[in-house]
């Protein structure tokens, strides 16, 4: 061992971020390392394919997060834990360092979902602040900018493209776009934006494979067809970046498990963010992607790394803007399970999954503020609310 710290997090996202800043508030005397694969220090993760987009007044030094300035923190990018040796407590990099640690914070994320693409600058799979910036350079000037998926990212990215002088072609399985997420009558009031836009929607389609030369990138659908592009840009989602954590033995299952104060099967180590596995108070066991998971759990997992028994006991919600559409969800949405819409009359409304059991699996709130707490409380009502009640509730 060359080296030790009394905290070393892996992973340089929001969580990271977030943790570092709530040790350095509760022990400013610890030393506290964060070991990043990124090349750019923590920063917003939403903005990379929202604000940056659209306000020009918002630049990437606007979007940093200042970790080192508020926190202490060192870190150290580009370099990729390869193991942990948890007897000793000890984690070893891809420079070969060696670094002990009093308490260790898995907030290794997902590595983005690819396709059968060549490896090619004009192929960007979406997903850090470098990927924003390769992507601003594709496109803009007129440029044809084809998008690959039709959920939160892929959404995101189009309307963030045509809203900046770039033809957009935006390929995604469903027959309307947003149809396996939102009830029918939002999912047609959803793609009809992205109509008004003039992206052109490639619907029922997926990629199979692509080449690239000289003259763009050439994509081959599932129908046969074919689209050329000056640049493709994939936002399928990720996977989970959990391998770290099995190869060290812990406990696995669709990320890292862990209990409620987010410490994994060793008491050690701890693991946030997307990656982790945890029990909802409300939901039960689950996993969430998104920025308010990152900041929420951040700040619990780090004062329980440094001695504190905190319940992470939020239920962390997610949202979107596309154009002038702004929705949040709370729990699951899912159009295949049986929906309640709430129309609340000017481009406003709520809808209701429902699981088997007639108890509100998920809340969608559709041009609706201010209403997360409500859409909480729904979901932790379970059945007893009845199906009838729930049109006014929120």
């Amino acid at each position: 061992m060359t080296e030790s710290f009394d905290h070393v997090i892996v992973g340089g996202g929001m969580t990271a971020d977030a943790a570092a800043k709530a040790i350095h508030d509760t022990t400013p005397d610890a030393s506290v390392l964060i070991v990043s694969a990124d090349v750019d220090a923590p920063y917003t993760r939403p903005a990379l394919s929202k604000k940056l987009w659209t306000d020009p007044d918002y630049t990437e030094a606007d979007n940093a997060l200042g970790t080192v300035a508020d926190s202490g923190a060192e870190i150290r990018l580009r370099t990729l834990v390869e193991s942990i040796d948890r007897e000793a407590r000890t984690v070893t990099t891809d420079r070969g360092d060696v670094i002990g640690y009093g308490a260790l914070l898995l907030a290794t994320g997902g590595s983005p979902v690819a396709l059968d693409l060549p490896d090619d600058d004009r192929v960007v799979y979406f997903r850090t602040a470098e990927d924003y910036r390769r992507l601003r350079s594709l496109s803009g000037g007129g440029r044809h900018v084809v998008v690959v998926g039709g959920s939160y990212i892929g959404t995101e990215l189009a309307a963030a493209l045509v809203q900046n002088d770039t033809r957009v072609t935006l390929v995604f399985p469903d027959d309307v776009l947003g149809g396996s997420v939102f009830p029918a009558s939002l999912a047609s009031s959803f793609e009809k934006r992205f109509e008004e836009a003039r992206v052109e929607l490639a619907r029922g389609r997926r990629v199979e494979s692509g080449t690239a030369d000289d003259a763009g990138v050439h994509l081959r659908l599932d129908d046969g067809s074919t689209l050329d592009a000056d640049a493709v840009v994939v936002g399928l989602g990720i996977s989970v970046d959990d391998q770290l954590a099995a190869d060290a033995g812990l406990a696995v299952d669709d990320g890292i498990v862990v209990d409620e104060h987010l410490r994994t099967s060793d008491p050690n180590v701890f693991a946030a963010g997307d990656v982790a596995s945890y029990p909802d108070a409300i939901l039960g066991r689950r996993r969430v992607e998104h920025v308010d998971n990152a900041k929420s759990q951040g700040p619990v997992v780090g004062r329980n790394m440094t001695g504190a028994d905190e319940v992470y006991d939020h239920t962390p919600y997610y949202y979107s803007k596309v154009f002038d559409l702004s929705y949040e969800a709370v729990g699951t949405l899912d159009a295949s399970l049986e929906t309640i819409v709430d129309d609340k009359g000017e481009g406003e409304a709520v809808a209701y999954y429902l699981g088997d059991d007639g108890a509100v699996e998920g809340v969608l709130l559709w041009n609706v503020e201010e209403a997360r707490d409500a859409a909480r409380a729904v979901l932790a009502a379970g059945s007893d609310l009845g199906q009838k009640n729930l049109v006014g509730l929120i």
